[in-house]
């Protein structure tokens, strides 16, 4: 009995599965009670009919939903087909797409299907919490891991349409090209760029018009200043970051993202200079957790759905580790237990309101880890301190 349960276990078929019920579960459990996290799919497929009314697509329309559309109109287009369905239907279709995309991502990720399953395992309270806001922060997740994945495999217009595809929807994306050095055929992935870039940007003028589209993109820049600006208030569910923890502990809401991007972005490029360890796969995988978590952690927009990003760049690192310590081990553990479950029912109200909220805590697992992550980008030498099996 108890072999069986660990072949099912540690099989990442099995927990996969798990996933993708889960993601039926999450959405039709919210759709039922009419839970605020409909109010961002109603967003999300209103983002396509304002497209095809030519209706500005950042602004409030209480009638609709409340709160703000800060995904770019091309989003109009993945969303279409879940838009045009009856919303049980489509909220469900579109849970599921998202996660396929976030476990096949983990799929091709170079370890052993007993890791992989234990990988899935550990994200999964992580990605619950994200999969229970409807968000695209799953599906985003998985694209940046299928970035990576496809540049080691040489497949540069698949690896590149994924990266736009995060630029296109959510800017956030534009991160994958901190694989940029790593690409083989440089010259195919750039031309590739531009033309699939160019289709994305055309697309939507298919069913609006070339003025719509053009406006849409002036109107999307104003909005996420705007959002940025709105983010960096003291004690909200936003900015739970590095620079959220660091500007409310110091009580002062007024200090710029600028500051600690002058500080973090120099830090965060400089294991490039290690040109030496480029050709091995462990190096480029650490590059990838430090860019998972660096995009969360300098992003004042990031929220506890956004998470799952940071701790799949957390589990990467684990998961490359040769010899695991009880260093290593207790870091783990700490994110587990502070990131993952911090806003969950484990901690009580008092506590999560008081202290985990009030000062970002949620955030400063993963800011140990980045640093972590990035003295051994510096230091390690990866061909022989790192195993992918």
């Amino acid at each position: 009995m108890k072999e069986k349960f660990l072949k099912i276990l540690l099989n990442p078929k099995y927990i996969f599965g798990v996933y993708l019920i889960i993601s039926v579960v999450t959405a039709i459990s919210k759709y039922l009670r009419g839970d605020y996290a409909i109010n961002n799919y109603l967003i999300f497929k209103n983002v396509f009919f304002n497209t095809i009314h030519q209706k500005n697509l950042f602004i409030h329309y209480p009638d609709l939903y409340f709160d703000l559309n800060h995904y770019g109109v091309f989003f109009s287009a993945l969303i279409a087909p879940f838009a045009m369905m009856p919303d049980w239907l489509g909220i469900s279709l579109w849970n599921i797409a998202n996660t396929f995309i976030f476990i096949y991502g983990i799929y091709k990720l170079p370890f052993s299907d007993s890791k992989k399953a234990i990988f899935g395992l550990l994200c999964l309270q992580e990605y619950i919490t994200a999969a229970l806001s409807l968000q695209f922060n799953v599906a985003l997740t998985g694209l940046l891991l299928l970035s990576a994945v496809y540049i080691y495999e040489r497949k540069e217009v698949k690896s590149v349409t994924a990266i736009l595809i995060g630029i296109f929807v959510k800017i956030y994306g534009i991160v994958g090209l901190t694989q940029f050095f790593f690409i083989k055929n440089k010259t195919k992935f750039i031309l590739s760029g531009i033309a699939i870039a160019v289709l994305f940007f055309v697309l939507p003028m298919a069913y609006s018009s070339p003025q719509f589209v053009i406006q849409c993109y002036s109107d999307w820049f104003q909005s996420i200043v705007e959002k940025n600006s709105e983010n960096q208030v003291l004690g909200n569910m936003q900015d739970i970051s590095l620079m959220g923890f660091v500007r409310r502990v110091l009580g002062d809401a007024s200090i710029s993202n600028l500051v600690f991007l002058a500080g973090g972005l120099p830090l965060f490029a400089l294991p490039y200079i290690r040109i030496k360890q480029y050709k091995h796969y462990a190096f480029q995988l650490m590059i990838l957790a430090s860019t998972l978590l660096f995009l969360v952690l300098f992003s004042s927009s990031s929220e506890s759905p956004t998470y799952i990003i940071a701790v799949v760049g957390v589990l990467i690192w684990f998961f490359l580790q040769k010899e695991r310590t009880p260093l290593i081990i207790g870091l783990l553990v700490f994110v587990i237990i502070f990131t993952c479950f911090s806003t969950s029912d484990l901690f009580p109200k008092f506590v999560k309101e008081n202290y985990i909220i009030k000062y970002s805590l949620k955030a400063v697992p993963c800011i140990v880890i980045w640093l972590r992550v990035t003295y051994e980008l510096l230091t390690k030498d990866f061909e022989k301190n790192y195993s992918l099996n």
